[in-house]
Formats: structure tokens, sequence, C-alpha cells
């Protein structure tokens, strides 16, 4: 193999793929990343066999081939480099690719190419989704996964497909997200599936701001799903299992409901964390319906330290109903206010039922987002 490419495509290239190599692992050249030649352009690929990432760059090849390098080595020295030209050739009796870049001339040894697993190919398109509104339904559910791995399901995000309506979950068994939307593209047949997290967030990270639409694939055959940006395409394997029916814990009804400005509720929610760290991130929620008509009511958000003191934030909200006092895991509150979108419109409608009941959050101005989190007990 020999093969020129530039500096800066290489790093941005190297960079995608190099997150899903697996740092630790019994099979040495999952440490490393795939380059391979194809016409006038050179792949680079990476696997932990439950994710891969492959992408293409343009490329001047002299001499076709691959070979595997360890992805961190390589990483590293090629972001060393100056931004220019970048010659890469393969020893084939060593398994070693000199990297020449201006004066400098590098050596990394490899494993055969044959060693790395056969990547997914995607085949048939079955849907083509915006790449701007797959990233803000990412961006609305991921952070409501669950980070432990006791219920493996909740570990990653619920998708729908049916027909012309498209939704997203995920829940952590404290806190549930639900996104919704109309696609122009619907999909063939009704189908739910559950895609680990970490691909998700990588596929919302690779997504350009200039991107259309993504490509998906879902083989009936493989218990995969396929992504494919451009000259990037990403697989996942699905999780195994049944995901909780989360329309039955969105409340039905609910004893006061309050209009406030995100922005303003989250600055004020930010502040009672810093406080509220000591206490399991619990904080209170003292919720004031106005004195009269006309009056506007008040949300106290409390965030307090037996040892390090406390704060008190006052909110202005529209509000009706009962005054109740409520304590959320300030955390959850501040995740679903940063995930919300505010350029337009930042009022938000809050609900609640009561001290032991779920709180309800969704923007103001739509309804294709809810958000319902568990309260804690006031005692803390």
């Amino acid at each position: 193999m020999r093969v020129a490419v530039l500096q800066d495509q290489l790093a941005k290239a190297l960079g995608m793929v190099s997150r899903a190599v697996e740092s630790r692992s019994n099979l040495p050249v999952l440490q490393n990343v795939l380059l391979a030649t194809d016409d006038t352009q050179l792949r680079l690929s990476a696997t932990n066999l439950e994710m891969s990432i492959s992408t293409s760059i343009g490329a001047k090849v002299e001499r076709a081939g691959a070979i595997t390098l360890p992805a961190r080595t390589f990483f590293e020295l090629v972001n060393a480099l100056s931004p220019e030209r970048v010659d890469l050739t393969l020893d084939a009796a060593t398994q070693t690719v000199n990297v020449r870049c201006g004066a400098t001339n590098s050596n990394i040894r490899g494993i055969a190419a044959t060693e790395f697993p056969v990547l997914p190919q995607i085949g048939e398109i079955d849907t083509a989704l915006p790449a701007n509104l797959l990233k803000d339904m990412i961006r609305h559910t991921e952070f409501a996964t669950a980070a432990e791995d006791s219920r493996p399901i909740l570990t990653g995000i619920y998708v729908h497909f049916d027909g012309d309506h498209l939704t997203f979950a995920a829940a952590d068994g404290y806190r549930l997200a639900v996104r919704t939307a109309k696609v122009e593209t619907p999909f063939d047949q009704s189908r739910e599936v559950v895609i680990p997290v970490k691909a998700m967030r990588e596929l919302a990270r690779i997504i350009p701001d200039d991107e259309t639409l993504v490509s998906l694939s879902l083989p009936t055959e493989r218990s995969l799903a396929l992504f494919a940006i451009g000259g990037t395409v990403i697989s996942t394997q699905l999780l195994e299992g049944r995901f909780p029916d989360f329309g039955a814990i969105i409340p039905k009804s609910y004893s006061t409901s309050m209009v406030v400005s995100s922005i303003d509720l989250l600055r004020a929610c930010r502040r009672a964390e810093i406080f509220a760290r000591d206490n399991n991130y619990s904080a209170r929620l003292m919720i004031k319906p106005p004195a009269s008509a006309g009056e506007r009511g008040e949300i106290v958000v409390i965030g307090r330290s037996t040892e390090r003191g406390d704060n008190e934030g006052i909110v202005d909200a529209s509000i009706e109903g009962e005054a109740m006092e409520v304590a959320f895991n300030i955390k959850y509150l501040i995740d679903v206010l940063s995930a919300m979108d505010t350029s337009n419109d930042p009022s938000i409608v809050i609900e609640s039922k009561g001290a032991s009941h779920p709180g309800v959050l969704r923007p103001a101005n739509r309804d294709d987002f809810i958000y319902v989190v568990m309260p804690m007990s006031l005692s803390r």
C-alpha cells in the first residue's frame, strides 16, 4: 500500500473512528484502526464488536492495500504532524507503515488487515431522516438513559417507527424523556428497536451541521442498526429485551400547573445544585400561587448543605392550582432544562400532583417533548 492524504483530513477521520476502538480487549487488533484503499479514497474503520465507525477521505493511491495500526499511537502521531501532505507506505513483509510528512519520518508496526473483523455493510435503506431532527431527538432523550447496566435495556434509546410517526424514549427508573416527530419518508412497517446510547451519542456528534439527511438501515435478518452520513457509516448492535411501557408512567392529571421561563429556572437550579450535592442532589421546590388575581406566583428553588450552607432562588411563574412543596434530584432538572429549545420561546409547563407524585415538564409551545421525573423524599 502506498497512499498520500492531507494531514487535517486524516486527523479528523482518525478522531472520528477512534471513538469505536476497544481500549481494553483480549484481541489486540480491536485496539487498531483499519486503513484500506478504495479507488481514490482511503477508508478508515474501527470497531469494538458492538459498534463500528467507518469513514473515507480523499487520497492519491499509488498502490492498493490494507493494514491495521494501533489507533492511539497513529492518532497521536498524525495530530502532531504539520498540516501538509502525509505519505503512507506499507512494508507487507514486516507489517510496518512508514509515515512521512515534511521533515518527519516515522514507522508504525501494525497487524495484518486479514485479522480485522468483517464490518457490517449498509444495504437496503429503510428510511432517510432529516439530520437536524435526528440530532435534536437524540439530544432530547440521551441524558435520561441509565448509566448502570443492571438493566441493560435502559442503557439505550427506544426508537419506534410507525408510518410517518417517529418516537424516541429513554428512561433510567427515575426519569423518562419522550420525543416525537412526523417524518416525510414513512417507514414501510412498524418497527420497535432499542439502540445503545453510546452509538446514538456518537451519531449525533458525527453528523455535520451542513448535512441534510441520514440514511438508516435495519436489516431484518440481523439485530443491527446502520446509519450512513455522507461517506461515514455507523453500525451498532441492538439491545435485546422489552422496553418498559412508558405510556403508563406519564401522569394523566395534576393539581398544580406552572408556566415558567426555562432560562430563569435553569439558573436557579444550577445555583441550588452547588449546595444540593452534599444532600444526594436533593433540592426543594416551593410552589406559591399568586395571592390575588392578576399577580404572578413564585417557584422557590432551595439547595442545602449541612456543612457548606444553602441557596434560595425565586423564579416568577404563572401558577394555577394548589400551593405545594416537592423535592427532585436537581441534576435531573438541570439535564432536561439544558436540553430544551429556548431560542424561540423559553416558556415551559411544569405539572405536579404533589410531593409523592412524578413531576411533568414540557415546552409550553409544542407537544412533541415530555419529561417525567420521580420525586425525592422531603425529609432529606
